[in-house]
């Protein structure tokens, strides 16, 4: 019997340590690819301020995030403007915001910008199985931890429907109504994400390849404690939406 535990506890061991190593090289090609959104305005202290996410895709000059980070209008008067951060730490380049094509219903935003960065791969397949592992790089709370990216990791919990909730609304837009009538499957995550991980790619720990974008938290108490007591719940947009989006023409 003693035999039998030892073995399966090597076992369990080694499958940690061969999971680990897995992720450890993906990593090497996913943070050269996740980049942070700001909205610049010279005339403020500090002149960009981050709200999120984002991560580069094909043809590596497009950059993925949720709609809801890039939604509010920017003030004309004070020069305002999105753009894309791609670096970590003070070694950042700043790339401005050329065009941006919005799926509200489906919580993305698919910003081209004036530079290319390498592109992620994203998943063809569908959801991926519930018990999956999972991975998802990003810059929360910047704040506090500067312009550094980084990685949380996980499993799948759950496919569960859900709609995209909105602060008030006013911020009802005709095909987010429609798309409250028909909620849709995303992913629901045993893993801790914070503020400033929206539109942070999620993606499979052993190749790399997307297939999803984080978009919510689930908040057990208030906003402000979101910080010190997470849920350890949170919510990705599945990859097969993005894809759609990608495949719009211009």
């Amino acid at each position: 019997m003693a035999k039998h535990i030892y073995f399966l506890l090597s076992l369990l061991m080694f499958s940690s340590v061969a999971a680990t190593a897995e992720l450890v090289s993906t990593l090497q090609k996913i943070k050269p690819s996740v980049v942070a959104i700001g909205i610049q305005n010279p005339t403020s202290s500090p002149r960009i301020r981050l709200i999120g996410s984002g991560f580069a895709v094909s043809p590596g000059n497009r950059i993925v995030t949720n709609y809801h980070v890039v939604a509010n209008p920017l003030d004309d008067s004070k020069l305002e403007q999105y753009v894309v951060l791609a670096g970590q730490g003070a070694a950042i380049t700043v790339y401005q915001v050329q065009k941006q094509r919005n799926a509200p219903a489906f919580d993305l935003a698919l910003l081209t910008i004036g530079g290319h960065l390498p592109a992620l791969t994203v998943n063809k397949a569908p959801l991926l199985a519930e018990g999956s592992a999972i991975a998802f790089t990003g810059f929360p709370i910047t704040q506090v931890l500067g312009l550094y990216p980084a990685t949380h990791s996980g499993i799948i919990a759950a496919h569960t429907p859900i709609a995209i909730p909105v602060d008030n609304a006013r911020n009802l837009q005709a095909t987010m109504l429609k798309q409250l009538d028909k909620p849709y499957l995303v992913y629901q995550l045993d893993a801790v994400a914070y503020p400033g991980n929206s539109g942070s790619p999620l993606y499979r720990p052993d190749n790399g390849e997307v297939i999803g974008i984080i978009n919510q938290v689930y908040i057990k108490t208030s906003r402000e404690a979101v910080l010190s007591d997470p849920s350890g719940i949170s919510y990705a947009i599945p990859s097969s939406h993005l894809l759609d989006l990608m495949q719009q023409p211009d």
